[in-house]
């Protein structure tokens, strides 16, 4: 899978002042497109058409400081309709307009060519499991919140934070099928997983129970979970199994991600610094 990804990074580095088609860069990595946009955000940290944005201002920084291009015509080659767009996409990046970085001479922003490696250290094994399940009912509260990247998402914390335990015990009762307990639910995330795009957040259970009124219900069709277990201090451990299921699972299982809500459940130790915890995330078999 990793080799695949690379020559789908090989592939944008010729094609950078061309249109980049996301469904060419799925078929040269021979997987479907969210997987591919799933696998390049949690592996670079950055959304794929991010990153290719990138790319393509580090190379027209280049083009604006070593002159003899003018900077319309370079606008135009790394696809900006006007040179006032382009402007505003370069001093976003490098902060600096490109007039100006062209005339002083500033030092611009680099993005680097990314290659993906797997390290293998054999220190432990994931423990997973593969089931198929019929529907599934997620009933519980929502918000709509942002997507964070890196750190504590305080939209989450504050939407938890505000819900009266009260609840949460009515909620657990219902609760009767896998994963069970109280889960937390993301749902309807931008497939391009860029910073500061919208998702739906829910606390909740899945259970067979009507919803009472009043309360939020998800219906997630019936499809294959790949499910990921974990113990060990908090957040460290879930945050290591994020990790782990993308940089090793993905890379040598032929599976990969479907659009589907991943649910996680989390049971803290009486201290609160530990936990046990259960990622349930939507999967389909590669095509050979």
């Amino acid at each position: 899978m990793l080799e695949r990804l690379n020559e789908a990074l090989e592939h944008i580095e010729h094609r950078l002042d061309q249109r980049i088609e996301v469904a060419e860069l799925a078929r040269i990595a021979a997987t479907s497109e969210y997987h591919l946009r799933r696998m390049f955000s949690a592996l670079a940290g950055v959304p794929l058409s991010e990153y290719i944005r990138r790319r393509r201002l580090t190379v027209a920084g280049a083009e604006v400081l070593a002159g003899g291009t003018s900077l319309l015509d370079i606008a135009v080659r790394y696809g900006y309709g006007s040179g006032e767009a382009f402007a505003r996409a370069f001093r976003a990046m490098h902060g600096v307009g490109p007039g100006e970085a062209r005339r002083d001479g500033a030092a611009l922003v680099s993005q680097p060519r990314l290659t993906f490696r797997l390290t293998v250290e054999g220190s432990s094994s994931m423990r997973y499991r593969v089931v198929d399940r019929p529907d599934l009912t997620v009933v519980g509260l929502r918000t709509k919140v942002s997507l964070v990247h890196s750190g504590p998402n305080q939209a989450i914390i504050d939407f938890v934070r505000g819900i009266d335990p009260r609840v949460l015990d009515c909620l657990e009762k219902l609760s009767d099928q896998e994963p069970h307990g109280i889960v937390a639910v993301c749902d309807d995330l931008d497939p391009s997983r860029a910073e500061g795009t919208d998702l739906d957040y829910y606390q909740g259970v899945v259970t067979s129970v009507e919803a009472p009124e009043g309360y939020a219900v998800l219906a997630v069709p019936a499809g294959t979970w790949a499910v990921f277990t974990t113990s060990g201090p908090v957040p460290g451990a879930i945050q290591e199994l994020w990790r782990d299921v993308f940089t090793e699972w993905f890379p040598s299982n032929p599976y990969r991600t479907r659009p589907g809500p991943e649910i996680l459940r989390t049971t803290l130790s009486p201290d609160k610094t530990r936990a046990d915890a259960e990622l349930w995330l939507p999967v389909e078999r590669e095509r050979a």
